[in-house]
């Protein structure tokens, strides 16, 4: 992710910079507060590698708020190329030992990069309850005990993408240089759509 520099600065040749936060919490096994490791963007019917970008967190982006009532929450930067994109999910890890699940939270939201310039895509609430009947499971169902008794395989997620911009803004300028004095374009995505998440998650 970009500014993980402290000296990295925009420049009217910067590619589009998309700014997001994101909170990860699990209310269903307490105990298994996730951990976001990797953002998910992919191109349009992307079919190698090169079409897939993940963006690994790192030490600037994760916020001091873990506990089981405020989950995880993370500052997220991307850097791209103008185009198209999707933001597929998001993934995490819960651990507690001797267990280790892992845990996909469903964005698939649609996203333009255009010209230059610094847009905030709004506040993603990505939050593990227990699964109903046939809702797409918040993680995948192998190693069964790990997945089990983390939630991931027993659980489901419910994604909520709010405009946050007031209190996200002075967060991100005050923690990256870069952003201090320049001007942040919303671009709030779209709201999550429960049945597209549930028809990939039957395709795959």
């Amino acid at each position: 992710m970009p500014f993980q520099n402290d000296a990295d600065r925009l420049t009217e040749k910067s590619k589009p910079i998309f700014l997001m936060t994101a909170t990860m919490k699990n209310t269903y096994r307490t105990s298994f507060q996730p951990r976001l490791l990797v953002v998910h963007v992919e191109k349009p019917e992307a079919k190698e590698a090169a079409d897939r970008l993940n963006f690994v967190m790192d030490d600037k982006a994760k916020l001091e708020t873990d506990s089981v009532e405020s989950g995880n929450t993370y500052l997220l930067r991307f850097e791209l190329d103008p185009g198209q994109y999707e933001i597929r999910g998001l993934t995490s890890l819960a651990r507690s030992f001797p267990i280790n699940g892992f845990f996909f939270a469903p964005m698939h939201s649609s996203l333009e990069s255009k010209g230059p310039g610094v847009y905030y895509l709004g506040h993603v609430s990505a939050t593990v309850r227990e699964r109903q009947g046939d809702e797409f499971k918040a993680g995948p169902s192998l190693p069964l005990v790990d997945q089990a008794v983390a939630g991931a395989s027993g659980g489901t997620f419910d994604v909520e993408i709010t405009d946050q911009l007031v209190t996200d803004e002075p967060v991100f300028r005050s923690k990256f240089p870069a952003l201090a004095s320049v001007g942040i374009t919303k671009a709030i995505l779209p709201a999550f759509d429960r049945a597209k998440a549930q028809k990939w998650w039957e395709a795959h």
